[in-house]
């Protein structure tokens, strides 16, 4: 399980992230999309895909060939499939991966997404990166798709570029409201819970965010639990 390992470490669950949080992000992360309306039906795409954390929970809930994952590291992918996922349900479901850390992979899906997530990839992103990932991606959504993804927020925008790990960047909400808007995309702050970072939308034009605004967001109280008893001394 990689308990006790730190962020980075070359263990398939350390590597993501704080191992002890593996269950807690995936489970945080699914309950998120379904709640702002992902169905079984429904394209998504997974950047940053790494051991499938996320994807052991996506590819089995959505139909065949929906679930569209993108990782450099394919040795991640690979763990993930061995340890938590299993080559049945790949046989199963066919999810696609690309092996990659380009945001111009994402036109070669050739798909509408109607979802895309990037769980903790922006709080290791510079802001010129953060630029092409949405940028590829909102070429992608769907006209009423969306993207969900975490960041750091700071008082100051992070001057680093390319690909920042395990070290974080912080930015200001509006640079990122800013960098939304240039692509076409609404930004806005989701209260949805999380260990460390911020859960953003960002959504394409005809998104349907009204109806969660009615009634907002609410975290599941299991989760909330959770969350507390782990974070006790």
């Amino acid at each position: 399980m990689g308990l006790g390992l730190k962020p980075g470490d070359p263990q398939y669950r350390a590597y993501v992230g704080p191992p002890e949080d593996y269950d807690l992000i995936a489970a945080m992360t699914f309950n998120l999309l379904t709640t702002l309306g992902l169905r079984q039906h429904h394209s998504l795409l997974d950047i940053g895909c790494g051991s499938l954390r996320i994807g052991r929970l996506l590819i089995p809930y959505l139909n065949q060939g929906k679930y569209v994952g993108v990782e450099p590291n394919e040795w991640l992918v690979d763990e993930g499939i061995r340890r938590e996922l299993g080559e049945t349900l790949v046989q199963i479901k066919h999810p696609t991966f690309f092996f990659s850390d380009s945001p111009d992979t994402i036109s070669e899906a050739k798909i509408a997404f109607d979802f895309a997530v990037a769980q903790s990839i922006f709080s290791h992103c510079g802001l010129d990166l953060i630029k092409g990932w949405l940028a590829a991606i909102s070429r992608s959504l769907a006209k009423d798709g969306a993207l969900v993804a975490t960041f750091l927020i700071g008082e100051e925008d992070s001057a680093q570029t390319g690909w920042i790990y395990p070290d974080c960047v912080n930015y200001r909400s509006a640079t990122l409201e800013r960098a939304a808007a240039d692509v076409n995309l609404r930004f806005e702050i989701l209260e949805w819970k999380h260990p460390r970072q911020t859960w953003a939308l960002f959504a394409a034009p005809k998104f349907n965010s009204t109806w969660f605004k009615d009634r907002p967001l609410t975290w599941n109280a299991g989760l909330e639990r959770a969350l507390s008893q782990k974070n006790r001394p």
